[in-house]
């Protein structure tokens, strides 16, 4: 098959679609077909184009046998709702110019969030003609209202209606969690139509115990029980939970919490954390995907948290297959469906959402008892390798592509 993908992020960036998309595509090369991926210059979450790269018109490259065609759009930093949004609307624009010069494609997914960059694939439906996936990895507008970012009643009917428009058009679409496909089931979406694939890990990439840990981030990492958040840092996530838990235990000397990543909040908890004059917190920027496997080696428990939030109970944090990959336990401050899979795993201990104290005694529990420990470390681990193997995932994703070309 001919495979025509559009997201908004992709390699060198490092995020969670980023990789979902290109561990996907990584794997459709390798059995066999031609994969082209339409994205942006990689400039997440900073909104600076990274090295080697210029914000063109329209530039190709080759990573690991996928075809990838880089198009111009507004670059801002990943903060600031207007600017933001200037950005997402950008791609679809210079998507809809470039459908024209499209290569010939069998089968094309785009990929929402963001918003826009799913929306482009209505456009390239209506001129090629060619099924369409939709792929729904966040609900839009839903997350934005729950975080604040827009109020306008207005504004919120029109982003619904396209949604609709979207879920209505294409010919398939591919929810992460299967909350996502009860609520478009609510809204009338027929259940053959939709297809849960959740995110998963790609097991040869992260490797238990593989790693040497090595003091490159600092002598404090190797040698103290490290409580690590790695991703972004938004508005959704509400992390001033890690320096809230941090400062209580402030006289445990030998548990640190590390934060690694960007996003709009991170100033704020860095002038948080000065205030606090909290040592037991070290705050690194994004760093590129080939130091996560030294990240988690270096870390004893993942932190998955997001604000307190019925929205927020139907998403699966990609992190969590992560560090069950790496044999991480986990502190989930999430309810709903992944708390679920925690607990069904056993390999964590969920807290409530936005609560420091539980977060503290949760890091303290598993700094203090091995046995519990070591028990959800390698429970993790084997229900990360029975369910979500990234190449399982992507041949099922394939087998849904074949399914609309041979009908078509």
């Amino acid at each position: 098959m001919k495979i025509l993908f559009f997201t908004h992020y992709f390699p060198p960036e490092v995020n969670a679609p980023a990789s979902r998309t290109y561990e996907h595509c990584k794997e459709w090369v390798k059995n066999g077909h031609e994969v082209t991926v339409v994205t942006c210059v990689p400039n997440h979450p900073q909104g600076q184009v990274y090295p080697g790269y210029k914000n063109r018109l329209y530039q190709r490259e080759v990573i690991d046998g996928i075809n990838v065609i880089r198009l111009w759009t507004y670059i801002t930093a990943n903060e600031g709702f207007i600017k933001r949004t200037l950005n997402y609307v950008s791609y679809m624009f210079s998507v809809i110019f470039y459908i024209p010069f499209l290569p010939k494609h069998d089968v094309f997914i785009s990929t929402s969030p963001q918003f826009f960059c799913g929306l482009a694939g209505y456009f390239v439906k209506l001129f090629r003609r060619k099924p369409w996936i939709i792929e729904i990895r966040d609900l839009w507008p839903e997350s934005i209202v729950a975080v604040g970012a827009i109020k306008n009643r207005g504004i919120i009917k029109v982003l619904e209606y396209l949604e609709m428009l979207v879920y209505n058009k294409s010919d398939h679409i591919i929810p992460v969690t299967d909350a996502f496909k009860s609520y478009m089931l609510n809204k009338g979406i027929a259940d053959n139509k939709i297809t849960v694939i959740k995110n998963g890990v790609d097991l040869n990439f992260y490797v238990p115990d593989s790693v040497e840990k090595t003091n490159e981030y600092g002598e404090v990492l190797v040698n103290k029980f490290v409580a690590s958040y790695v991703g972004t840092h938004g508005m959704a996530h509400h992390l001033e939970t890690i320096l809230e838990a941090a400062e209580i235990l402030k006289n445990r000397n030998d548990i640190v919490f590390l934060m690694v990543g960007h996003g709009a909040e991170k100033s704020k908890l860095l002038q948080l954390k000065a205030t606090k004059e909290l040592n037991n917190v070290i705050m690194l920027e994004q760093q590129d995907k080939s130091k996560m496997p030294l990240l988690w080696a270096l870390s004893d428990v993942s932190l998955v948290l997001l604000k307190k939030s019925d929205l927020f109970k139907t998403v699966i944090p990609s992190k969590i297959f992560e560090s069950m990959a790496m044999k991480k336990p986990i502190v989930l401050g999430v309810e709903g469906e992944v708390k679920g899979m925690i607990e069904e795993a056993e390999c964590g201990i969920p807290i409530m959402p936005e609560s420091a104290e539980e977060l503290a005694e949760s890091v303290v529990e598993l700094a203090d008892n091995k046995n519990n420990y070591n028990k959800f470390s390698e429970n993790g681990y084997q229900y990360v390798s029975k369910y979500y193997d990234r190449k399982v995932l992507a041949k099922r994703l394939e087998d849904i592509m074949y399914q609309l070309v041979n009908k078509n």
